[in-house]
Formats: C-alpha cells, sequence, structure tokens
C-alpha cells in the first residue's frame, strides 16, 4: 500500500477492509442525500454509526488484551446494527432508494462477520 512516498505492508484483514470501504460508501451517499434531499438529520445518524464500525475495528487492533479486543469490537457490532436501523428508516420512508439495498446487505455482512470474530474471540479465552 503506497502513502506519501512510503510504503506500508498491512496483511489482509477482511474486516477492516470492507468496515472502509463500507465507510466510504456510506459517506458518498449521505452526501448525496444531502444534496438532494436537503435531509440532515437522518443521514448525520446513519454518517456517525456507519463510519464508527471502522473506527472501532481499527481501534481493536491495538486492544490491550483479549477482553478489550472483543469489547472494542462489541461496540462496533452495536453501531453496525444501529447503521442497519438507520438504512431501513431511509429505505422504508423513501427517501432514497439509489444504493440503499447494497448498503443494507453490506451492513448485514458486517454485522454477520463481526458476531463471528467476537464468537471465535470468546472461545479461544
Amino acid at each position: 500500500m503506497e502513502n506519501e512516498g512510503y510504503s506500508i505492508e498491512r496483511k489482509k484483514n477482511p474486516l477492516l477492509d470492507k468496515s472502509y470501504a463500507f465507510a466510504l460508501a456510506i459517506i458518498q451517499f449521505t452526501r448525496r442525500i444531502q444534496a438532494v434531499e436537503k435531509e440532515f438529520v437522518l443521514t448525520k445518524q446513519v454518517l456517525r454509526s456507519g463510519t464508527a464500525i471502522g473506527a472501532l475495528s481499527e481501534e481493536a487492533q491495538q486492544a490491550e488484551s483479549k477482553a478489550d479486543f472483543i469489547h472494542k469490537l462489541a461496540i462496533a457490532n452495536k453501531e453496525a446494527h444501529e447503521t442497519h436501523y438507520w438504512l431501513r428508516l431511509i429505505k422504508d420512508s423513501k427517501l432514497s432508494k439509489d444504493g440503499i439495498d447494497e448498503l443494507i446487505i453490506h451492513s448485514k455482512e458486517l454485522k454477520r462477520l463481526l458476531i463471528s470474530i467476537i464468537k471465535s474471540s470468546k472461545s479461544k479465552e
């Protein structure tokens, strides 16, 4: 991975990759709704929770203990569930149809991945 003239090698991490891609998609999605529909309350909520998933997952990589790792991912999972709620609300209120189904599918995948990692980590305690 190139970054301003120096190379950073990072092992593939599906959770970090998927949550980062999801955050980027959420940013684009909310910008579009804000520009077209002038809606800021729901978009602010989904932007906050949708980008928090990746931030918490990144933070978990530097956990001080296994319990800390599990705790941070549990919070990321809560954010994923909240994001799924806001996306469903936006869809069902007919605020936006553009790309919403893909985001809902992506949020479900993130929830499943987080739950899987949390369960696996707990079983290794």
